[in-house]
């Protein structure tokens, strides 16, 4: 069995129609129940959402040197906004997830695996 990242992405400066109460409450019920049937099938390693990009920062040594930056490491429109790892048996189930966690939430989501060392 693999890991895969499913990677869920923002971008900058576009948001989402806004929600009511209610519909918040109905996407956090899908994305629980997308979340339990990751668990009960083992798929679910761990997931998580990210603050925004402006929360960042960037640590680098050179020469013994340690820089330390505000800000994401790339400039760029899009960022990294949550992620899930999930296990699955080759890239058809990892992109099964794919499918259904985009349907959950509406993004697209980017389906990678792990490197096998």
């Amino acid at each position: 069995m693999a890991r895969y990242l499913l990677s869920v992405h923002t971008v900058e400066g576009q948001s989402r129609p806004p929600m009511t109460p209610e519909q918040m409450q109905e996407l956090m019920r899908k994305i629980g129940a997308l979340e339990e049937e990751m668990k009960a099938t083992n798929a679910l390693v761990y997931s998580g959402r990210l603050t925004g990009p402006e929360d960042a920062a960037v640590v680098s040594v050179v020469d013994g040197e340690v820089l330390t930056t505000d800000g994401p490491f790339a400039e760029a429109k899009e960022h990294l906004g949550g992620f899930y790892i999930v296990n699955a048996n080759g890239i058809e189930e990892a992109l099964s997830w794919g499918r259904k966690t985009s349907a959950c939430i509406g993004s697209p989501i980017e389906v990678r695996p792990f490197a096998e060392m």
